[in-house]
């Protein structure tokens, strides 16, 4: 295989993270703090030691229906230039853009859609590079190559797709010039102004909005609620057991059997505690609520919340508040909140669009897929324009 610049490369497929060397992943640009960039800062989820932990956990594995099959792009010399986490699927679970509907359109039909290829980083509904390349003038050509590796793996498996999910803006037009159906659906954001403060951001909101958030943040911490921001060394084994609880609790409700297992907060706490933010609320001597973040380059990505006691309004006030509270003092550029939630609007984070990629090896499976996507991004558009006009920020 030829190219970039024209040289002979070759795509590997590698079944687990423990065969890549955690070195040679680093030269991948964000993979790493090192390895972070104003153009590509570093982002958590693609670090060696969380794709890592998710496989050693046993919480991304064949036996729960994520097989690895990672493309690594080799240079002449032997060295990774370019990588795709990617693995082989047997249901459609812990991906946040649901393809339910395609499957068992395609099923009813008499295909088989399942097995299929999911590019991605499990239970993790955060933008990042899909195509990850070295940071240099051969970026191009790599995701070109990646892109067309993961047809050619797909042909190779005889799957029905191919799907690359949470794809960031600069990555999505390589996909769809390489015969890939586009997605698109919603999340939202805080972006950070450059407030000095989360009264400064308040500053910016319609009069009745500020009236509002400042009495919901009071209740949230009646009753000797407090709050507390635990990161690295602060981050022991009972308060992973605490924490787990609360994500027991939470995930069995929500999902009726959790993901991740706790084996891999244990893992991500001995390998990447500086890059984790636990924030936890104290009431009478114990912890009655928290939040999982990740601290990239540039922003805080919220992930898992649960509680042992119910109080009015401390969910905004760990998910949300708190996490504005956080970025203005460390200076990131936005926070990210995790999947779907319209509620969060009226906190201050407003609707972003965030993209997938699909190939759809059957003809006739891609046309029916094309022309709802047509229709569906249409209606993504629009939503996103009607909200953001209903955002809490004051007008002119």
């Amino acid at each position: 295989m030829s190219s970039p610049d024209e040289r002979e490369v070759r795509i590997e497929v590698v079944s687990s993270f423990s065969d890549i060397d955690p070195a040679e992943w680093s030269r991948l640009a964000g993979t790493t703090r090192a390895a972070s960039t104003e153009a590509h800062p570093y982002n958590p989820f693609l670090s060696h030691a969380f794709l890592s932990a998710l496989e050693e956990s046993g919480s991304a594995t064949a036996d729960t229906g994520w097989l690895g099959q990672h493309l690594l792009l080799r240079d002449e010399d032997g060295s990774v230039i370019g990588a795709l986490p990617c693995y082989l699927k047997s249901h459609s679970q812990g991906e946040y853009v649901f393809d339910y509907g395609w499957a068992d359109a395609f099923e009813r039909a008499g295909g088989r859609y399942y097995p299929k290829l999911q590019a991605s980083v499990p239970f993790t509904p955060a933008t990042g590079p899909r195509l990850l390349t070295v940071a240099d003038e051969r970026r191009p050509s790599v995701q070109v190559a990646l892109a067309e590796g993961l047809k050619a793996l797909a042909r190779r498996h005889d799957v029905s797709s191919a799907h690359v999910t949470f794809v960031p803006d600069d990555e999505i037009g390589v996909f769809t010039e390489h015969d890939y159906l586009h997605r698109t659906d919603q999340q939202f954001h805080f972006a950070n102004e450059g407030y000095g403060s989360y009264d400064d951001f308040l500053a910016t909101l319609a009069s009745r909005k500020r009236k509002t958030l400042r009495r919901e943040r009071r209740e949230a911490l009646e009753n000797g609620v407090s709050v507390e921001w635990l990161t690295g060394r602060d981050l022991t084994e009972d308060t992973w057991d605490t924490f787990f609880e609360f994500y027991m609790d939470t995930g069995s409700r929500k999902w009726g059997r959790p993901y991740l297992k706790r084996s891999f907060f244990s893992m991500i706490g001995e390998r990447m505690a500086d890059d984790v933010l636990l924030i936890m609320a104290r009431r009478e001597g114990r912890y009655i609520a928290g939040a999982i973040n990740f601290i990239g380059g540039d922003c805080l990505y919220g992930r898992h919340w649960g509680c042992v006691e119910d109080h009015p309004f401390l969910h905004f006030e760990i998910c949300y508040h708190q996490a504005i509270d956080y970025i203005i003092a460390n200076g990131l550029a936005r926070a990210e909140a995790g999947a779907q939630g319209q509620h969060k609007l009226s906190r201050g984070y407003l609707p972003v669009t965030t993209h997938s990629a699909h190939f759809i090896s059957h003809r006739g499976l891609r046309r029916a897929v094309s022309a709802y996507l047509e229709e569906e991004r249409d209606e993504v558009e629009h939503v996103s324009e009607v909200l953001s006009d209903r955002g809490p920020y004051r007008k002119g």
